[in-house]
Order: structure tokens, then sequence, then C-alpha cells
């Protein structure tokens, strides 16, 4: 089993800037991909940011030149950097991680959600 441990959400002004982290734990085999998916109220969950271990990325278009993801394989963590932050950009965000001993059937884990509000 995986744990993740999210942190760096909150309050920020329109334009300001934050960053999100996640810490992967437990029983590790090998992390295929981890990344970050966000939410609103009655909304479906939808991809943010995703980087695999290679270094790989992929960006929602609404995201794109204002977020960064990075990764440190040795820590297990990933990292959103979030840039000239809107007011849209509102809502929860999950960690996700992919990981296991097949790429092609992979264990999906999730964080606990954070909590991103951009407003003045």
């Amino acid at each position: 089993q995986v744990q993740l441990v999210e942190s760096g959400g909150g309050l920020v002004q329109p334009g300001g800037s934050l960053r999100l982290s996640c810490a992967a734990s437990g029983r590790i085999f090998r992390i295929y991909a981890m990344g970050w998916y966000r939410q609103a109220p009655g909304k479906q969950r939808e991809l943010v940011a995703t980087i695999t271990s290679g270094g790989s990325t992929d960006f929602a278009d609404s995201v794109t030149g204002r977020f960064t993801i990075s990764r440190d394989n040795a820590k297990n963590t990933v990292y959103l950097q979030m840039n000239s932050l809107k007011p849209e950009d509102t809502d929860v965000y999950y960690c996700n991680v992919k990981e296991g001993t097949n790429y092609y059937l992979p264990n999906v884990y999730w964080g606990q959600g954070t909590q991103v509000t951009v407003s003045s």
C-alpha cells in the first residue's frame, strides 16, 4: 500500500504563486508517473499535470505556460509550481501516483486533496 501526503495549498491573490508537494511512502515497487488533478464541486476531476519517471510531462491547456511540474525520484515526491494564478484555478487539488510491477496495469493512488483558493 502507498500513502500520499500533500501540502502547500492555501489562499492566494490573483497573479500570485503557490507550490504544491506530494510525497509517496509505504510499500513502493516502482512509480511510473506522478501528477496532479483538480476538482470543483459538482464537476469531474480533471488533469492538471503529470510527469513520468523519465521526466516527460503533460499539462492541461488551461495551465500551460503558468504551471510547472517536477519530481524528486529519490524522495518519491512530486511538486506543482503554480504561477500567475487565476480565480478559475480555485479547486481542490489531488495528487495521483501510478505504481506497481506492471506498467500496463499500475496501482493508482490518490492523495486526500488540498484546497487552492485564488481570490482578492
